[in-house]
């Protein structure tokens, strides 16, 4: 009789698996590489239910603050776990109360160095990436060439990180880099950055943007310009009017992410660990090089 009511008690009962859970679900700033995670996001969750989302954003890729009062607020509405890129490693003290909290983390995109806090990081291997775009480089460039490089945000790791990948990937090339700076991830300071650059050094050889919307204003930079011969540009990112530029032949090649991937694997694995399940501690989404000729299999 008491294994039968416990029998009845077990099949009623629902299981913690299926228990619902609130997510909060926070992404840098209105891109169209975040706004691919978010959509990836609302399809994992059409596809399991018993997932509620609460979508958060920045306004620009260093709006810190910004990102600190959306992880508060989440911790307010209530969520079990937060999905985030994050935007700069200050946000970890805001994270930490989060978890203190009893809120899972899971970082996307990029790491916080030094914070143990997270349960996972779903993101590109971005040293790895910016190999590939090193390596691509060096077959088409030879000793003594110049190159200025258009860095995101300095400091962020998954952005110095695809820099300093790409120099890894060079693979000790003689290249001469005569011009390098910040762009915040825009368009506009990658416009300025590169006409910069190019006005200093008419016959430069190359450029490398780390984000998309500066490889973009690189390329219009170089539209510009008039130059007699025009530099080699590769990107990352392959957004924000790259597909343009690669289809126009100014940008000759860019490192694509696959910011759905990334999302989606976040998202399950802040699922998985808010229900008790093992989760991978890193989770790569994986990168591949873009050029005309294979755009179209990552549009």
């Amino acid at each position: 009789m008491i294994a039968g009511a416990a029998l009845a008690l077990a099949v009623a009962a629902p299981t913690w698996a299926a228990d619902p859970v609130k997510i909060g679900f926070i992404t840098k700033f209105p891109v169209p590489f975040f706004a691919t995670m978010e959509n990836a996001a609302k399809d994992y969750a059409a596809a399991n239910p018993g997932i509620e989302l609460v979508f958060g954003q920045g306004a620009s890729a260093t709006d810190i603050e910004g990102q600190i009062a959306q992880i508060e607020s989440m911790v307010t509405q209530g969520v079990q776990g937060i999905a985030l890129t994050p935007v700069d490693p200050t946000v970890a003290q805001a994270l930490d109360k989060a978890v203190a909290a009893g809120v899972k983390v899971v970082l996307m995109d990029n790491d916080i160095p030094g914070w143990n806090g997270r349960t996972a990081l779903a993101t590109t291997d971005n040293y790895a990436a910016g190999k590939i775009a090193g390596e691509y480089l060096k077959s088409v460039l030879k000793p003594g060439d110049t190159m200025g490089i258009l860095e995101g945000v300095p400091g962020v790791p998954s952005l110095d990180d695809r820099v300093n990948g790409m120099i890894e990937g060079l693979g000790g090339l003689d290249v001469k880099i005569v011009g390098r700076g910040a762009t915040g991830c825009t368009e506009e300071q990658g416009i300025n950055l590169a006409e910069d650059i190019l006005t200093a050094n008419p016959d430069l050889k190359s450029i490398y943007a780390a984000c998309g919307p500066p490889a973009a204003g690189a390329a219009q930079a170089i539209r510009n310009a008039n130059l007699a011969a025009k530099p080699i540009l590769v990107g990352f990112d392959f957004c924000c009017g790259e597909a343009e530029a690669l289809e126009a032949g100014i940008e000759d090649a860019t490192v694509a992410q696959f910011p759905a991937k990334m999302a989606s694997l976040g998202v399950e694995a802040l699922v998985k660990a808010i229900r008790g399940e093992p989760v991978e501690s890193l989770i790569d989404s994986g990168a591949a090089l873009v050029t005309k000729s294979n755009m179209a299999d990552f549009q």
